[in-house]
Parts: C-alpha cells; structure tokens; sequence
C-alpha cells in the first residue's frame, strides 16, 4: 500500500476534527506559586499596564477580591475617573425613559424581578407593597381556603418562594 503523502486537514469535509493536532497542548500554569492547576484567567499586574497574571479560578477570585482599582492614583485623579466611569455607564440609565433598558431601573435582580411578577407588582414596588401583595394573594391561595386545589397549592408556594427572595433582598439593601 501507498504511502499517504497529504494530511487529512485539506478540503472539505475536514476529516479529523478541529482542535486535534497531533502536538501537544502548552497548558500554562497558575502564577501563583505552588499551584499546579491551569493559569487560564488573566488579571493585570498593575493599573493600565498591558502585563498580566494568569491566575487559576480560586485564585483569580483571591486576586480580585484584593484588587484596588484605584491604587497610586492621587485623590483627584481617583475621583476623575470614577466620574469618567459613571458619566459612561450612565448614558445607559437615560435609555429606560424610553423602555430600552427593560424593566426596573437595574437596581433589582432577575429573580427579585420574577419575584415581583408572581405577586402581580410593579417593578419599582416598594416593600410594604410587596408585603400587602403577599398577605392578599397568600390569603386567596392558602391550602386551608382551598382545600384539594392543587393549582392554588402550587401558586400558594410560589408567593410563598416570592416573598422570601425580595424579603432577603430588602435585608440585604437595609443591612
């Protein structure tokens, strides 16, 4: 038999798949010392330097957890680009005058937002509205009112789930 003489990459169709090149794969290391897993997640050394750490998810997350944007910049200088930054991100904040951003102002999350919806609410809702809600509808959907509706059971335990996420939620904004 022949030798082959071409690889099997030419042409269409490709007959061994992308991504399966017969050399090996470089894996770069987490910077951090002593770690051996894959240093797949870049973060900068230091502010407006192109250098980076390759970091491995864990300590990615220890590094930014640490990082202060804001480091060996003067008070002034500090204070400019933080109102560089939100002139820019609030641009985006004038598109909800004309229903661009979505629902809500961006203050509440996706579950807070489904939240207020299973309690029939408003997005800007405050929270003695939401309690209001959840006594009403939990009042008409209560398993000892509707004995045997397994559809006003199911309903009652999402007002039930409903509350709690946006009650935790307003924990959290008060605490």
């Amino acid at each position: 038999m022949a030798r082959q003489t071409r690889s099997n990459d030419w042409g269409f169709p490709r007959w061994r798949s992308y991504g399966s090149e017969r050399q090996a794969q470089q894996v770069r290391l987490c910077d951090r010392e002593g770690c051996d897993n894959p240093g797949d997640r870049p973060a900068p050394k230091s502010p407006n330097s192109p250098e980076r750490w390759y970091f491995c998810e864990t300590h990615a997350a220890e590094y930014n957890r640490n990082w202060n944007y804001f480091e060996g910049l003067s008070a002034e200088d500090a204070a400019r680009r933080e109102a560089d930054e939100r002139r820019g991100a609030n641009g985006y904040r004038q598109a909800n005058h004309y229903a661009w951003g979505g629902p809500g102002d961006g203050s509440r999350s996706r579950e807070e937002m489904r939240a207020l919806d299973v309690l029939e609410l408003e997005s800007d809702a405050g929270f003695e509205e939401v309690k209001a809600a959840y006594r009403r509808l939990a009042k008409l959907n209560h398993p000892d009112v509707t004995p045997g509706d397994s559809e006003a059971a199911a309903r009652f335990q999402a007002i039930q789930t409903a509350y709690e996420v946006l009650r935790k939620a307003e924990e959290r904004r008060v605490g």
